[in-house]
């Protein structure tokens, strides 16, 4: 029980946590679940829960391996900050709405999320999309940095 309950454990854990908090506060910025059963269907909304626990997972993943390349090599490998770009990705485009479009319309961009299908699903696609090169990225990077050289 103790090497389950270590610092490093917890603090993954707290990590998928935040993340799976982010995620679903951005869906819920969007509209409520409740809602989204009522205009959408209950298939549309249940994918929104499991992409968001997805989603939650493979930047989790994507923070694990970094720390531990990091750990390993000592410094910052390239793409570490994918994850990241995923969830600004979900604020700007399918969180907030009215934030949103004074946000573009400010910098010059008129258009409205809120007309996307399905709740905003493409965009949310598109997060995972990236999330998922992120997660390939830093697996390339990892075996590039922890591949045992034998002469």
């Amino acid at each position: 029980m103790k090497t389950i309950l270590n610092k490093e454990n917890i603090t993954r854990g707290l990590v998928l946590v935040v993340y799976l908090i982010i995620f679903f506060m951005i869906d819920y910025l969007n509209m409520s679940y409740i809602e989204m059963i009522k205009v959408q269907g209950l298939l549309i909304t249940a994918i929104h829960i499991i992409l968001n626990v997805v989603m939650a997972l493979i930047a989790t993943k994507i923070y694990i391996m970094h720390e531990d390349i990091l750990k390993q090599v000592g410094k910052e490998v390239k793409g570490s900050n994918v994850s990241i770009f995923a969830v600004l990705f979900g604020m700007l485009t399918y969180g907030c709405t009215p934030c949103v479009i004074s946000f573009f319309a400010a910098i010059g961009i008129s258009f409205t999320v809120i007309t996307l299908p399905w709740a905003g699903l493409p965009y949310k696609l598109i997060s995972l999309l990236i999330l998922i090169f992120g997660l390939w990225f830093s697996n390339k990077q990892q075996k590039k940095f922890c591949e045992v050289k034998l002469y």
